[in-house]
C-alpha cells in the first residue's frame, strides 16, 4: 500500500520533468512535396515548418542519398534547389528532413514527387535519311517513314511532324510531299526524272503538342533533319532527236552507200539511256535512201534531180528512232522526224528536141521528137529560115550543166546554118539558108541535114533533117521533112536532101518539068555586118548600116530595106531607105537569154527584084549579173564531236568562161572566222578544229554566223553575200567550278539561325539544262547545316550555308566541322565538283564546369590527430577555353552509422579555391562521433558569359574516418541483480553476465573478457578470496560483447553472503596497444529459509504445463525473480483441496528474498495476479471474510490513490507553482497523516522494526533493498510498522481460499452508466473508515477542519 502512494506522489514530478523540454514536431503536411522539374537552380522550392511548445530555437536539416538536390537554410527552414530536377531520370525520391532544438532532434522521411514539364524536344531516332523512289511511284504511296521520340508525358510527349522545306524550292515541288501523323511521308504529286527534278531534299521537323515550361505554354521542336530522295528514272518517255531540223545535200550521181547525213536521237529517259534503232518509215522517193544503225543516211539507189523539179529538188525522209526495250507500258518508245535531202544537179542529161513553141512546151519525155519536116523555096536567099519548122531544144540540167552548142551536119549541111549556135536550158531552133545556090529543086527535092546539140563534147545529140522541095500548085507543095536520129560520134553530121520543083506556071494534071525562077541580073547586093552590146543601149539604137547597090538606074535602081520574119525581128528594126538596123527596146535585150540574133535583111529594087543577106548580131556580155547563191545554210553540229563540211552553191549568169562569170569565195571578217576554212574556188566550208560552245558569246545562243562573200571577176566586180549559220549545240561537257579551292568560315557557338558563309560556283555550259547548279552537303555534322542555292544567271550560282533557326553549334562538342559541298548538274550523266568547307566554331564561355568524378572518389582519414595537411584535391574541368575555375564548398554532412549528427564535423576540413582539401582540426576528428564526412563541393567558372550557368552540379567527396584504438572498452550499465541459489546452481550454468562495448571499429573494437579475482564477503563482513571458482565466456551480438560468468563446480550452499567477482574487458587491436576496463559484480546468495511452497488444486502435470503462466503471474505480483525449485504431487489424505505443490524462491534484485508471509501479502494485494493464480489452481489459505475485507480495503485504497493522482496532475498543470507556494507543505503533512491513519489500526502502537525484504525502513532510517537514506522524501512515518501487516502476511497459513466461489463477490458491484458521485475529501474518508474498522461505528459529533482539506491534492 505504501508503494502505491509513493507512485502517486512521484507521478507529478515525472510529468513536470518531461514537460520541461518537449520535442519539436513537423507540421502534419511535412510528408510529401510536389515540385516541377523546370525549377531553376537556386529557386525557393518549399519551407520546412515545425513547431515547438517550448518555443526553443529550431534548426532544420536534410540528409539522405538524394539530399544533394536541395540546400536548407538551417535557422529558417527555407529549402532551395541545388541541383536540377529531371522527371525523366528520377520522378520520385525520398529525403530525410530533420528539426532539432538544443536538446532533441526529430527526423522524418519526406517524399519528393517531381512533376513533368515540357523540357524535352522530340528527337529523331536517326538523322541520316536517304531513299530512292521510282519516278512512276503512284500518288499517295509511302516514300519514307521517320520516328521521333519525346520523353515528356501527356501532350508534351505527343509528336507531330512537318515538312518545313522542299529543295529545290520550285512551285511544283512545294506540295509534292506531305507527312502523316505517324511519320510516314506520302507522295502528293507526280514525279518526273527528266522534266522536274531527279533529287529532292526535305527538311523535316518534329514538334510536340506543347506543355507548361517555365510557367508558360511552350511547344518544343526538334532539330531539323534532312531526307534525301533520289528519283530513279523509268522508261516512260520516248526518245528525242538532238536537233530540231536535219537537212543535207547529195549529188544526183552519188554512188550507192554514199553517206549523206547522220541523225542522232537519245533516250528521253536520261537515267536509262536505252540504245536507239533507226529506220526510214516514210519517204517521198522510196528506195532512194537507207539508214544504218549508226544513224547515217546513205544512198540506196540511183538519184535523178530532174524528177524532183516539182518538189523543189528535195527528198523528204521520215526517220524513226525506236528504243531497244519496251517502255513501262509494254509499248515501243519511238519518235520520228522529217529530214530534207536536196539532190544536187550534175550534167547527166542530153538535150532533147520538141515540136512546140516556147513558152508553151511541157517537155515531157513522151513529147520528145526525132523527125522534123519543113520547106523552103529553091534559091531562097541566105538566112531565110525554113518554114513550118517549130523546133525547140531542151536540156533539163541546171546552170552550166544545161549549156549546149548547136551546129549542122550531114550531106547538105553546107547549104544551111542553125540559129542559135549556143543555148542554155531551152531555146527555139531555126534552120536558115546559108548558100542559096545549093538549094536547087532541080538538083534534089529533098535535102537532109543533121542538127547537132553538143554538150561541149561531154555528150551530144545528133539530129537529121530532110528538106523536101515541091512545085507550087494545088496538088503538090514543097515541104521540109525533118527526120531526127541519135548518133554517138562527135561532131554531129547533118545532111539536107533537096527535091527540086519548078517555080513557074504548071498544069494541075500530069507531071511537068521544074523551072528555075530567073532572077534579074541586077539583083541588089547587101554588105552587112555588125554587133550590139546589150542591154546598155537605148531604143532605137543603131546596130549597123547596111549598104546595097543596084546597077539598075532609075526607078529600077531604087533599093528598099526590110527584115524578113524570124527570130529577133521584134527586137530590131531597119530603116527602109538607109538600111540602118537599130534596136527597138534595149531593155528587152539580155545576153543571158540569147547572146546571138540572126536577122535576114532583104533588099528590093524598083523592079521588085530582091536579095537578102544574114545579119548576125552578137550581144556583147557586160558584168550585169551578180553571183546567185542557191539555198540557205543553217548547220547544226554538236560541240567537240561534230564537224562542218558544206559547199556553198553559187553561179553567175554572165558569159561563161569570162571573168564576169568566174566566182571567188571568201569569208568576211568575223569573230569566229579563225575556226573555219573556205576554199575560194569551190566554196567548201570546213571547221579547222573541234568547236566549243563555251567559247561562243553566250548572247549568241551558240550560233556562229559566217558571212561568205561570193564575187565575180568582172568590171565592176559584183558580189553576193550569204550567211552561213552554224549552231553549235551545247552538251554537258563542263563541270561546275568553285571560285575558291576551299572555304573557311567562322561562326559563334550558341548562335542559331545565322548565315555561316557563301560558296560560289560557275558552270561554263551555256544552256540552262546543262549549267544549272545544285548544291548539297556531306561530311561529319552536315545535318547541323543547310545550304540554299541561288541561281545568278550565266551559269553562276551561290550556295548559302546556314544554321537552321533552332540549331546552334557547341564548340565543346565539335570545334571544327569539315564539310564537303558538292556542286552538280541535274543531268544524272554529269559529274560533280566538290570543295572542302571548314567551319570553325568560335568558343563562347557557355558551359558550366564539370567536377572530375575520379577526384571525388572517397578518401580515408585517420582520427584523433593522426593526419595533417592536404588529404585530397578536387579537380574540375571546363571545356571553354577562357574558363577561370575555383572550387567552392557548398555543404558539409556529418553522419555516424548513416545517421546525421549535425554540424559536429564542420570544422574538421576545409576546401581551397584550387580544390585542395585540408585537415583543419586534426585532433578534433573523432571516429566515434562521426565516421563519415561528406563535403558537398561545386566548381565555379568566374569568366562565364552572362546568361549561362557558372556553376557545376554539386559533387560529394566522401571522407571516411578511420578508427584508431583510442577508446577503451566500457561496461554497459546493468539494472539486474545477480542472485545465486546454491541448490539451483550447476557447473557451467550462467549465474551472472556483463556487457561491454568498444567505440572503436574492427579489431580495435573486439573485446575479450577475463576474471581477475573472486572474493566472498560473508554476512559478518569477513572477506575470503577464491580462486578458480568461476570462469567467463565471451560472445557478441552486433557491437555489444557479453561475458557469461559460470561456476566451475557446485557452490557451497552453507555459505551466506556475497561473491564479489572482478571482470576485465580488454580490446584486441592489431597494431596499437590494447586498452582495458574493469568492473566488479556482486553475486548474492539466498539460503533455504526463503523457500516458499504454493499448493495447487491441479495435478503435477498440469502445474508443470502451466509453469510459464504461473511464473508470469507471480512475477507480476511480487516484482521479483521467481526461481522454481520443485513441483510435486501431494498425498490426497493429507490435503483434500491441494493435489500438488510448487517450491520457489522469490528474490529481489538486491539479493533479498520474500518469505512465505510476505509472499502471501503481495499476492493478495495484486488482485489481477491473484485471480489469474486462482484460475491456475492456486489454493489460498485463510478465511473468506478476511479475504473480502482485505479485497474491499484494497479496492478503496486503489480508488483513492487514482483519484488523488488525477487531482495532483490537474493541479500541477493548471496552477503549478501557485499551489506549491500556498500550502504545499501543510497539505503534504495532512496527506501523510491520512495515509498513516489508514494503515494504522486504532489503539495499536507500532511494533519492532519490519522484516527485511519489505518496503519498511529500519530504525537506522535505511531501506535494506535500495540501501538509500530516507532523506529524499522525508517520509518519517514509514519507520513504524503495523501488526495488521504481520497478520495479513500470515493469513495464508490459517485460511484457505474457496476456489469455487464466484470471484465477483470480492469486488463491489457498481451499476453500469451510473453518474459518478462527487469525490469526498480523502482525509475525512480515511479517518472515518479507520474508526469504523476499529469500533464498528462513529461515536460523538464530527468536526471537519477546512485547513486540513486535501481535496485539491
Amino acid at each position: 500500500m505504501a508503494r502505491l502512494w509513493l507512485s502517486c506522489f512521484l507521478l507529478p514530478a515525472l510529468v513536470v520533468s518531461v514537460a520541461a523540454n518537449v520535442a519539436p514536431k513537423f507540421l502534419p503536411n511535412m510528408t510529401s512535396v510536389i515540385l516541377p522539374e523546370d525549377l531553376p537552380v537556386g529557386a525557393q522550392v518549399f519551407w520546412l515548418v515545425a513547431e515547438d511548445s517550448d518555443n526553443d530555437p529550431l534548426t532544420y536539416g536534410m540528409s539522405g542519398p538524394n539530399a544533394y538536390f536541395f540546400t536548407v537554410v538551417p535557422n529558417t527552414g527555407e529549402v532551395k534547389l541545388a541541383s536540377t530536377l529531371d522527371y525523366e531520370t528520377l520522378y520520385t525520391f525520398k529525403v530525410t528532413i530533420s528539426v532539432s532544438d538544443p536538446y532533441i532532434q526529430v527526423q522524418r522521411e519526406m517524399q519528393v514527387i517531381v512533376e513533368d514539364r515540357n523540357d524535352n524536344a522530340p528527337i529523331f531516332q536517326n538523322t541520316a535519311f536517304s531513299t530512292s523512289i521510282s519516278e512512276t511511284l503512284p500518288v499517295g504511296s509511302v516514300v519514307f517513314s521517320v520516328l521521333a521520340v519525346d520523353k515528356d508525358m501527356g501532350t508534351a510527349g505527343m509528336v507531330v511532324y512537318s515538312i518545313e522545306k522542299v529543295i529545290p524550292s520550285t512551285g511544283d515541288s512545294e506540295h509534292l510531299f506531305r507527312i502523316l501523323a505517324n511519320g510516314s511521308i506520302i507522295l502528293n504529286g507526280s514525279l518526273s526524272y527528266n522534266n522536274k527534278s531527279a533529287f529532292y531534299q526535305l527538311e523535316l521537323k518534329a514538334c510536340d503538342l506543347g506543355g507548361i515550361f517555365n510557367n508558360s505554354f511552350t511547344i518544343q521542336c526538334s532539330l531539323p533533319v534532312y531526307l534525301s530522295i533520289s528519283v530513279v528514272d523509268q522508261p516512260d518517255l520516248d526518245p528525242q532527236f538532238v536537233r530540231e531540223f536535219y537537212s543535207a545535200s547529195v549529188a544526183e550521181d552519188a554512188a550507192k552507200e554514199t553517206s549523206v547525213l547522220k541523225v542522232e536521237a537519245v533516250d528521253g529517259d536520261k537515267g536509262i539511256n536505252d540504245p536507239v534503232i533507226y529506220s526510214i518509215s516514210n519517204s517521198t522517193r522510196p528506195g532512194w535512201f537507207d539508214i544504218g544503225a549508226d544513224g547515217v543516211i546513205r544512198v540506196n539507189g540511183s538519184l535523178d534531180r530532174e524528177q524532183l523539179l516539182e518538189e523543189d529538188e528535195e527528198v523528204q525522209l521520215q526517220v524513226t528512232a525506236t528504243e531497244t526495250h519496251l517502255n513501262i507500258y509494254g509499248q515501243e518508245a519511238k519518235v520520228s522526224i522529217w529530214v530534207t535531202v536536196r539532190v544536187m544537179d550534175v550534167n547527166d542529161h542530153k538535150p532533147e528536141f520538141y515540136n512546140c513553141s516556147l513558152p508553151a512546151c511541157t517537155f515531157t519525155p513522151e513529147e520528145a521528137q526525132v523527125n522534123f519536116t519543113g520547106y523552103v523555096d529553091e534559091h531562097a536567099s541566105p538566112h531565110i529560115p525554113i518554114e513550118d519548122l517549130t523546133m525547140v531544144v531542151y536540156d533539163p540540167d541546171k546552170g552550166s550543166n544545161g549549156i549546149f552548142l548547136l551546129s549542122l551536119g550531114g550531106p547538105d549541111a553546107e547549104a544551111f546554118s542553125v540559129s542559135p549556135e549556143r543555148a542554155a536550158g531551152s531555146a527555139s531552133v531555126q534552120v536558115l539558108v546559108r548558100v542559096s545556090a545549093l538549094v536547087d529543086y532541080e538538083r534534089q527535092t529533098v535535102m537532109v541535114v543533121q542538127v547537132r546539140a553538143a554538150l561541149e563534147c561531154r555528150g551530144q545529140k545528133l539530129w537529121a533533117l530532110q528538106l523536101l522541095l515541091g512545085p507550087y500548085n494545088c496538088c503538090f507543095l514543097p515541104y521540109l521533112q525533118v527526120m531526127a536520129y541519135r548518133s554517138v560520134p562527135c561532131p554531129d553530121i547533118f545532111s539536107i536532101a533537096i527535091d527540086g520543083g519548078d517555080h513557074g506556071e504548071s498544069e494541075c494534071a500530069g507531071d511537068s518539068p521544074l523551072h528555075v525562077r530567073k532572077h534579074d541580073s541586077s539583083v541588089p547586093r547587101v554588105a552587112c555586118g555588125g554587133s550590139v552590146a546589150s542591154p546598155s543601149h537605148t531604143a532605137p539604137c543603131r546596130v549597123s548600116a547596111s549598104q546595097a547597090t543596084d546597077p539598075d538606074t532609075g526607078a529600077w535602081g531604087q533599093i528598099t530595106y526590110s527584115l524578113l520574119p524570124g527570130n529577133g525581128v521584134d527586137l530590131f528594126q531597119v530603116d527602109p531607105v538607109s538600111g540602118t538596123v537599130t534596136v527597138r527596146n534595149s531593155e528587152l535585150l539580155d545576153r543571158e537569154i540569147q547572146a546571138v540574133y540572126y536577122l535576114t535583111l532583104q533588099t528590093t529594087d524598083g523592079g521588085n527584084l530582091s536579095s537578102s543577106t544574114m545579119l548576125q548580131i552578137h550581144l556583147l556580155d557586160i558584168n550585169d549579173n551578180a553571183p546567185v547563191v542557191s539555198g540557205s545554210y543553217n548547220i547544226f553540229v554538236q560541240e567537240e564531236e561534230g564537224n562542218v563540211s558544206v559547199t556553198i552553191q553559187a553561179h553567175d549568169d554572165d558569159e561563161p568562161g569570162t571573168n564576169n562569170s568566174r566566182l571567188l569565195f571568201s569569208l568576211l571578217p568575223g569573230t569566229y572566222n579563225h575556226n573555219f576554212s573556205l576554199d575560194p574556188d569551190t566554196g567548201l566550208l570546213r571547221n579547222l578544229g573541234p568547236l566549243d560552245r563555251e567559247t561562243i558569246d553566250p548572247t549568241l545562243g551558240g550560233r556562229i554566223v559566217l558571212t561568205v562573200l561570193v564575187s565575180d571577176c568582172g568590171e565592176p566586180v559584183l558580189s553576193t553575200k550569204v550567211n552561213v549559220t552554224i549552231t553549235v549545240e551545247d552538251i554537258n561537257d563542263n563541270l561546275p567550278i568553285f571560285n575558291q579551292s576551299s572555304y573557311n568560315f567562322t561562326v559563334k557557338e550558341e548562335d542559331p539561325g545565322v548565315l555561316v558563309g557563301v560558296v560560289k560556283a560557275w558552270d561554263a555550259d551555256q544552256t540552262e539544262v546543262n549549267n544549272r547548279i545544285s548544291f548539297s552537303l556531306s561530311g561529319s555534322g552536315a545535318n547541323y547545316f543547310m545550304i540554299r542555292g541561288l541561281v545568278l544567271g550565266a551559269g553562276w550560282a551561290e550556295g548559302y550555308l546556314w544554321l537552321p533557326p533552332d540549331v546552334s553549334l557547341d564548340y565543346e562538342i565539335q570545334p571544327v566541322f569539315n564539310l564537303t559541298v558538292s556542286a552538280e548538274n541535274p543531268d544524272p550523266q554529269g559529274g560533280e565538283t566538290i570543295v572542302d568547307v571548314h567551319v570553325n566554331v568560335k568558343d563562347v564561355n557557355d558551359n558550366p564546369p564539370i567536377l572530375d568524378v575520379a577526384s571525388l572518389r572517397g578518401i580515408r582519414v585517420a582520427e584523433n590527430g593522426s593526419q595533417h595537411g592536404q588529404v585530397a584535391v578536387v579537380v574540375a574541368s571546363d571545356v571553354d577555353t577562357s574558363a577561370q575555375l575555383e572550387i567552392q564548398l557548398v555543404n558539409i554532412l556529418c553522419t555516424k552509422a548513416g545517421v546525421d549528427v549535425g554540424s559536429l564535423c564542420w570544422g574538421w576540413f576545409s576546401v581551397a579555391a584550387n580544390g585542395s582539401v585540408y585537415i583543419n582540426q586534426s585532433k578534433a576528428i573523432d571516429y566515434e562521433a562521426c565516421d563519415l564526412v561528406t563535403l558537398v563541393v561545386r566548381a565555379c567558372d568566374l569568366a562565364t558569359d552572362p546568361g549561362f550557368q557558372a556553376y557545376s552540379n554539386n559533387g560529394s567527396l566522401l571522407i571516411t574516418i578511420e578508427d584508431m584504438n583510442d577508446n577503451a572498452p566500457y561496461f554497459l550499465p546493468e539494472d539486474k541483480t545477480f542472485v545465486i541459489i546454491p541448490e539451483l546452481v550447476l557447473p557451467n550454468r550462467e549465474v551472472a553476465s556483463v556487457r561491454a562495448r568498444d567505440d572503436d571499429s574492427g579489431n580495435n573494437g573486439l573485446i575479450q573478457f577475463s576474471i581477475l579475482r573472486v572474493d566472498f564477503i560473508s554476512k559478518d563482513g569477513a572477506t575470503v578470496p577464491f580462486q578458480g571458482i568461476f570462469w567467463i565466456s565471451t560472445f557478441s551480438e552486433a557491437d555489444v560483447f557479453t561475458g557469461s560468468i559460470q561456476p566451475v563446480t557446485s557452490l557451497d550452499s552453507t555459505l551466506q553472503g556475497t561473491y564479489q567477482v572482478t571482470v576485465q574487458a580488454r580490446d584486441t587491436p592489431s597494431v596499437d596497444p590494447s586498452l582495458e576496463a574493469n568492473t566488479t559484480l556482486n553475486l548474492f546468495t539466498v539460503d533455504q529459509s526463503y523457500r516458499s511452497r504454493l499448493q495447487f488444486s491441479t495435478s503435477k502435470a498440469e502445474v508443470g504445463a502451466n509453469t510459464q503462466a504461473i511464473n508470469a503471474a507471480l512475477t507480476q505480483a511480487t516484482r521479483t525473480t521467481v526461481y522454481i525449485v520443485d513441483i510435486q504431487d501431494i498425498d490426497s489424505a493429507a490435503r483434500a483441496r491441494a493435489h500438488s505443490y510448487l517450491d520457489a524462491y522469490f528474490v529481489f534484485p538486491n539479493g533479498s528474498a520474500l518469505t512465505l508471509d510476505e509472499l502471501s501479502v503481495m499476492i493478495r494485494n495484486d488482485q489481477d495476479s491473484l485471480m489469474q493464480l486462482l484460475q491456475l489452481g492456486l489454493v489460498v489459505l485463510g478465511s473468506q471474510e478476511s479475504q473480502e475485507s482485505d479485497l474491499s480495503n484494497q479496492l478503496i485504497s486503489v480508488i483513492i490513490g487514482l483519484g488523488v493522482a488525477l487531482l495532483l496532475v490537474l493541479v500541477i498543470m493548471t496552477t503549478a507553482f501557485m499551489c506549491v507556494r500556498k500550502s504545499y507543505n501543510r497539505k503534504l503533512r495532512a496527506m501523510k497523516a491520512a495515509k498513516e491513519a489508514r494503515k494504522t489500526a486504532a489503539g495499536v502502537m507500532p511494533s519492532a522494526p519490519a522484516i527485511p525484504g519489505t518496503n519498511m525502513y529500519n530504525n537506522e532510517r535505511a531501506n535494506p533493498m535500495l540501501n538509500l537514506s530516507n532523506k529524499d522524501l522525508g517520509l518519517e512515518y514509514l519507520s513504524s510498522s503495523n501488526d495488521l501487516d504481520y497478520v495479513s502476511i500470515n493469513s495464508l497459513d490459517d485460511n484457505s481460499v474457496d476456489v469455487d466461489k464466484n470471484s465477483q463477490e470480492i469486488k463491489e458491484y457498481r451499476p453500469p452508466h451510473t453518474p459518478p458521485e462527487p469525490d469526498p475529501e480523502p482525509l475525512s474518508v480515511v479517518l472515518s473508515r479507520q474508526q469504523a474498522g476499529a469500533s464498528g461505528q462513529l461515536e460523538g459529533p464530527s468536526y471537519t477542519n477546512a485547513g486540513l482539506d486535501t481535496t485539491d491534492l
